[in-house]
């Protein structure tokens, strides 16, 4: 498997998860597609360490995920007080939580 392969491989699933953050409305699916984005890069970070040799494209995945579990511990806070106040996760209702 070249760099090339793995390049597009990454591209492709950004492109998924850009089109789930721009389709979806439920917030579950927009963390789920925010998750394969970071994951995305996360294995272009990896490619570019295993391809150009050192350790510092693993490090900055590592960093990466430890971001990115806090993103998401954040945003199922915010989906679990969107759905207790509401009874739905719709993104749209949560214009009503600005007051």
């Amino acid at each position: 498997m070249t760099l090339s392969h793995v390049l597009m491989l990454a591209s492709a699933l950004f492109c998924v998860g850009v089109y789930g953050l721009l389709t979806r409305r439920q917030a579950i699916a927009i963390l789920l597609s925010v998750e394969l984005m970071a994951n995305a890069a996360n294995l272009v970070f990896i490619a570019m360490s295993r391809f150009r040799g050192g350790v510092t494209g693993q490090v900055f995945a590592l960093f990466s995920l430890a971001i990115t579990v806090a993103e998401v511990a954040v945003g199922l806070a915010l989906v679990i007080l969107l759905y207790r106040s509401h009874a739905d996760t719709r993104v749209d209702l949560a214009s009503e939580l600005k007051q």
